[in-house]
């Protein structure tokens, strides 16, 4: 549709200065100054031709070449030759022979086209209607119009300036020429038919001759059928009127009801403000329009700025601003009183009011009609305006005839029975009597009755009452005498009222789409279409609620005379009282329609249609209404505007074009029948009554909440159809008006519908794939998606609850509400509440479901206290299992799911469970947080798993060895895959180990000196944190801390010999070192225990170091002096003279092991020394220093040397003779082994001889 474009879509972008597109009439000689006359035509082949009148009585006719083709401008002047003149002699009147004179004078032209020529009409002021062909530039015809109508001298001598020339072409019936012939104080309208006739000649057969007694025809136009006449009377007012020329022999004109000018003064009560009372009324649709309005402001103004184009709303700023600023300014003194204020205030207003009736009234002059021959459309052009001219029904039109034609008005035109007709006719002069008679109080009781929601009923029955107090002009007594006349009052009223009710009993069928038929996308969708519909249905509604005004005061009458023979004797007052319950209903139909017809539609925005439409996918009900936010610029646009511009049009078109039965061949569009038909389907989808629930819908659709609101007010008390999608409709105002609790009581009441009303019904269609439960079920759910999406969880979990006592047997549905219920109240933070609806899900994976995010959201909010209280009556081991698994998924320093379990089991005192949780967190942790934070923590987990042991019996005290990280199998982790890609297994079975108490505090033992070590070295963090005991002694040896890893080895059983190879090693490097290595000696040392400090000032860090070893060789005896030998081994492999203490403490361990040692490294010369000493020891020289407690002797135990180590000595010796030094102590050493040999004999032989 947004593709078509409209004929005039470029006539902006036209240059009207091209010379191709405009020709300044030439000031020729002759042509006639003073004349309106004039007519235009364009040529088959596109030429603009231009007829205008000339001074000498011809017709000079201007030709432009088509505006797509170069050529110049052409004059032609049509004026009689004297051969012509001649040849008329016959028939024309004397007193114009001779030359033309004034008299022919052109005073209306009219032009009908043919294929190649044009017939020119003059209307002259000789009273001569004269005909020309164009093309041959011949007068075809000449004739006098007097002849057809009663004349006098006077009216043949005067020239007839007053006459008017209108054609009409049929087709079937040929060229009608209408003529309309002033005369003083009486006019007379003659319709001719032109006739050719073979040798092509032309004369007029005449038609009809219709008198008229108005005042002054402004202008009339003329169908093949009918007159159409517009007119100012006396009093300077628009008159239209029409008359079927053909069928009507009394000649009686039909009355056009005229849309009157506004009221010349507005009513304000006391209690009203001045200026909301006349705003209302200068800005309510079809009063004023925006150029009366803008004219008037300017003059009120004084001119000082100019208002152009501003918006209705923008407007209405400025008008309130100018009148404001003249009453501030005119009010000299500092205080008034109330009543002096309200008066100013009143008369301010109503000076700017008259302005803007004075410029309404300016604009409202009609300046002539136009009539469609193709449509049958009538419009008023006005000043300012154009008016259409609606078709009127029948009730409307008895309503609002005059006294005098609805007497003379036909009744068997009314209906076919003319009893009937003549009963409509006489009830009909009764409402008017009672209209007549109500003044404007009167009127305002059943305003406020209709706006108050009070009965109607009771509102007529108070102005009856008071028409009778007031009844001065015995107005009374004639209704009364109509009643006589009138044969079945009950009857008639019943006809009424049957007329004007369009309360249908199925729904309308819903719109087709328009595009199988391109012309009929844009068909009545202009904003001057609308306008014209939707303002018809307000003039309709406006007059039938008089009438049902006025008849329901009647039926009161009727019901008090309750006389016998007025109500047609024997008609029951139960019929009288049916009748009263039909009218009210009506009544109120026409004033909410009237109302919603004046009520403006709000501009919408953005942000706020942007929601709407969220709000309305969650409902699936987005395609309802083409959403667009309508900048309302030129006038306000009311709410029914709104409606058949966005869904009506639609409905109503293609139900009248697209429907099976017609085709657009047979349907025509004919603007009376288009029209009537139009606002006819448009009226059913206004109507309250009605099931379908199309206006409240697009009222919904377009954000006009405020407006639906006040729509379902009116409606609530008296209408019970689609009551529930009302209160639904209510629900979403209330909803977006914020106030939750409201809306929900809305969305209740309309649940007790559901499965009744259309709307309701697509409301609850499911989707693809969704589950189908009973209705009011679909209704909840949907309901509940729109309070999510708004963000209500309290009203959520209200209308869940309730939702659950309809699901009763459906464990579907009631595990999908307890869900919701759970979710809001978690997301609320009452876990309680969310606890409970969990433990109620009947359906155990979204039980499951719900429990997860329970743990989740508590640890999250550390709401920690709750989730390990909660009972979990049936799904203890399903919270482990969650918690579980959530530990062993997420990083380990930003949650406590570990601790959580922990806490979890110890609250209900399954201690081995807690220990087991914590040991386990505590392995992880030395795994996978290799900081100094993480080892503080696992030291704490490893204690807490202790602590929990202790607590249980000692035969139970044990927990099953936790299974290594990669081994869980964790929710959602992708599978694991060696190098060629292939998915690893995780091995199935594993052996499982037992740990005790003391296997638990000895990996306490471990964390706390891998802690130890960190704090001492944080470099040592990455390594230490998983670390075996072995490892860890060898890190703690690195960082020289000697002690721990003593504690570490005797812990775990371990050996010592790397902390003695370490402890030396640092020795040797302290004594080869420089200043820095002695400096940074002092930090380790000071972290190890040394037995007795000696504070001296030759003491250095490699003394101390030196010392520290003594004391451990001292401390931790070992077999076979294991320690010594290792500590020896490293001192000579790195070619460090051994110290004094370390040989003397070891010739007191091994002194035979020493020799070997030497002899290992080469060092014969203190191998021999050795040898000497260990000789001189055994035979009583020393002995205490190698351990020896019996030297040799007869007496004592049997003594030993290492006689190998000593041989191999010897022969090392004897075979360097080379070297002096060592035949030397070869020699010395043979001769000690000598004389030692010699001792040993001696002491032998004494042993043996005193055994």
């Amino acid at each position: 549709e947004s593709q078509m474009q409209s004929v005039f879509t470029d006539i902006g972008k036209i240059n009207f200065r091209d010379p191709s597109n405009y020709y300044v009439i030439p000031s020729v000689p002759g042509l006639a100054s003073n004349s309106v006359a004039s007519a235009a035509w364009l040529s088959s082949e596109g030429e603009a031709l231009f007829a205008l009148p000339s001074a000498s009585g011809g017709i000079f006719v201007l030709k432009l070449p088509p505006h797509d083709a170069p050529g110049t401008v052409s004059v032609v002047e049509l004026k009689q030759s004297s051969v012509m003149q001649r040849f008329l002699t016959g028939w024309m009147p004397t007193a114009i022979r001779g030359d033309c004179g004034p008299s022919d004078l052109p005073i209306s032209l009219s032009v009908h086209c043919l294929d190649h020529d044009a017939f020119l009409f003059a209307l002259c002021q000789d009273h001569k209607l004269r005909m020309w062909s164009y093309k041959d530039q011949m007068c075809l015809m000449v004739a006098d119009l007097l002849e057809f109508m009663p004349v006098s001298r006077d009216l043949r001598l005067a020239a007839g300036t007053g006459h008017r020339l209108r054609l009409a072409f049929s087709q079937s019936l040929g060229l009608y020429l209408g003529v309309y012939m002033h005369a003083p104080k009486r006019g007379q309208f003659c319709v001719f038919q032109l006739v050719s006739t073979e040798s092509n000649r032309y004369s007029l057969d005449h038609i009809s001759s219709l008198f008229s007694s108005q005042e002054t025809l402004v202008d009339f136009a003329l169908t093949s059928a009918e007159i159409w006449a517009l007119w100012h009377n006396e009093e300077n007012q628009t008159v239209v009127k029409y008359i079927n020329f053909e069928q009507n022999v009394a000649g009686q004109w039909n009355q056009v009801f005229v849309q009157p000018l506004p009221e010349e003064e507005v009513t304000v009560r006391h209690d009203q403000d001045p200026r909301e009372t006349y705003l209302e009324y200068l800005f309510m649709p079809g009063q004023f329009t925006n150029a009366a309005i803008q004219k008037a402001l300017q003059i009120f103004s004084q001119g000082t700025e100019r208002h152009m184009d501003l918006t209705w709303d923008e407007l209405k700023k400025e008008v309130t601003l100018a009148v404001e600023s003249e009453f501030q300014g005119s009010v000299t003194e500092y205080e008034c009183s109330p009543e002096e204020f309200w008066q100013l205030q009143v008369e301010f207003w109503s000076k700017f009011y008259a302005c803007c009736l004075q410029y309404q009234e300016a604009l409202s002059r009609p300046l002539a009609l136009h009539l469609n021959p193709y449509t049958s459309m009538v419009c008023l052009l006005k000043k300012g305006s154009l008016s259409f001219l609606v078709p009127c029904s029948l009730v409307d039109h008895l309503y609002l005839l005059s006294n005098e034609h609805l007497l003379t008005e036909d009744d068997a035109a009314i209906f076919d029975d003319l009893e009937m007709s003549r009963d409509v006719v006489c009830l009909v002069q009764c409402l008017r009597l009672i209209g007549e008679s109500i003044s404007l109080e009167m009127a305002f009781i059943m305003e406020m009755a209709c706006s108050r929601l009070q009965p109607p009923e009771k509102a007529a029955e108070q102005i009856l009452e008071d028409l009778i107090a007031n009844d001065t002009e015995n107005v009374m007594e004639d209704i009364h005498s109509k009643l006589q006349e009138i044969r079945n009052p009950i009857h008639a009223i019943g006809v009424l009222i049957r007329e004007m009710d369009y309360e249908t009993d199925v729904d309308m069928e819903r719109a087709h789409h328009l595009n199988m038929r391109m012309n009929l996308t844009q068909l009545y969708g202009s904003g001057t279409a609308v306008d014209v519909v939707c303002w018809g249905v307000c003039k309709i509604a406006t007059i039938r609620f008089l009438i049902c005004r006025d008849l329901l005061i009647l039926q009161q009458l009727l019901l008090r005379l309750g006389d016998p023979m007025v109500l047609g004797g024997g008609q029951l007052f139960q019929s009288q009282q049916d009748l009263l319950h039909r009218t009210s209903p009506l009544l109120l139909s026409y004033y909410l329609i009237r109302w919603a017809s004046q009520c403006l539609a709000s501009d919408v925005p953005v942000d706020t249609l942007e929601s709407n439409l969220q709000h309305l996918s969650v409902l699936e009900l987005a395609d309802t209404t083409a959403l667009t936010p309508h900048k309302l610029v030129s006038g306000p646009q009311t709410i029914v505007e709104l409606f058949f511009q966005e869904v009506a049009r639609k409905h109503i078109i293609s139900r009248l074009f697209l429907q099976p039965n017609t085709s657009l061949a047979e349907t025509s569009l004919n603007w009376p029948h288009l029209i009537t038909a139009i606002v006819a389907d448009f009226l059913p989808l206004l109507w309250p009554s009605n099931p379908g629930f199309l206006f409240p819908e697009c009222l919904m659709g377009s954000c006009q909440y405020t407006q639906l609101q006040e729509y379902i007010r009116l409606l609530q008390p008296w209408c019970h159809v689609n009551m529930g999608s009302c209160c639904f409709m209510m629900g979403r105002c209330y909803l977006v008006m914020g106030e939750g609790h409201k809306a929900l009581d809305c969305f209740c009441q309309a649940a007790s519908e559901v499965g009744r009303e259309e709307f309701l019904d697509r409301l609850i269609q499911p989707e693809e794939g969704e589950v189908v439960s009973t209705p009011r079920l679909q209704y909840y759910n949907k309901v509940l998606r729109l309070l999510d999406m708004v963000g209500l969880p309290e009203l959520v979990i209200q209308l869940a609850t309730l939702a659950i006592m309809e699901s009763a047997d459906d464990w579907r549905s009631q595990a999908t509400l307890r869900t919701c219920i759970f979710k809001h109240h978690l997301d609320l933070g009452h876990n309680s509440e969310a606890y409970v609806a969990l433990t109620q899900n009947p359906d155990p994976s979204r039980q499951l479901d719900c429990l997860r995010q329970l743990v989740v959201v508590l640890c999250e909010r550390s709401q920690l206290q709750d989730l390990v209280e909660f009972p979990y009556v049936n799904l203890h081991n399903e919270v482990v299992g969650i918690i579980e698994s959530h530990a062993r998924a997420v990083d380990l320093m930003t949650h406590n799911y570990y601790e959580l379990l922990y806490a979890f089991h110890i609250y209900r005192h399954n201690y081995r469970k807690a220990g087991t949780v914590m040991f386990e967190y505590g392995m992880r942790l030395g795994r996978e947080v290799r900081t100094l934070r993480g080892l503080q923590k696992q030291g704490n987990c490893f204690l807490a798993a202790i602590n929990c042991l202790r607590l249980i019996r000692p035969e139970y005290a044990w927990i099953v060895q936790p299974a290594s990280g990669a081994v869980y199998e964790r929710p959602g982790a992708s599978p694991k895959r060696s190098h060629d890609g292939e998915c690893t297994a995780v091995p199935s079975t594993c052996q499982i180990e037992i740990l005790e108490l003391e296997d638990l505090e000895r990996e306490c033992v471990l964390a706390r000196i891998r802690l130890t070590l960190v704090q001492h070295d944080l470099s040592a963090a990455a390594v230490a944190g998983n670390s075996t005991p072995e490892e860890t002694v060898a890190l703690l040896v690195r960082a020289g801390l000697f002690d721990t890893a003593v504690t570490l080895c005797q812990t775990f059983k371990l050996p010592l010999t790397p902390i003695f190879e370490g402890l030396t090693f640092k020795c040797i490097k302290l004594q080869l070192g420089g200043e820095a290595a002695q400096a940074e000696a002092w930090d380790w040392l000071a972290a190890n225990q040394l037995s007795a400090l000696v504070t001296t000032k030759e003491s250095s860090a490699t003394d101390e170091a030196w010392r520290l070893l003594s004391s451990y060789l001292e401390r931790y005896p070992s077999q076979n002096s294991l320690y010594h030998r290792c500590v020896i081994n490293k001192l000579l492999a790195h070619g460090i003279p051994l110290p004094n203490w370390l040989i003397n403490s070891y010739k007191r361990v091994d002194a035979a092991e020493l020799l070997r040692l030497y002899l290992n490294y080469d060092l014969l010369e203190e191998a021999v020394d050795l040898v000497l000493e260990y000789v001189d020891a055994v035979l009583g020289k020393g002995h205490q220093y190698f351990g020896i407690e019996f030297p040799l002797s007869a007496t004592a135990p049997m003594v030993w040397l290492p006689y190998t180590a000593i041989d191999q000595l010897l022969q090392a010796l004897r075979e360097s003779t080379t070297n002096h030094y060592n035949v030397m102590l070869y020699q010395k050493l043979h001769d000690k082994m000598e004389d030692y040999q010699q001792k040993v004999s001696v002491a032998t032989r004494d042993r043996l001889y005193r055994r």
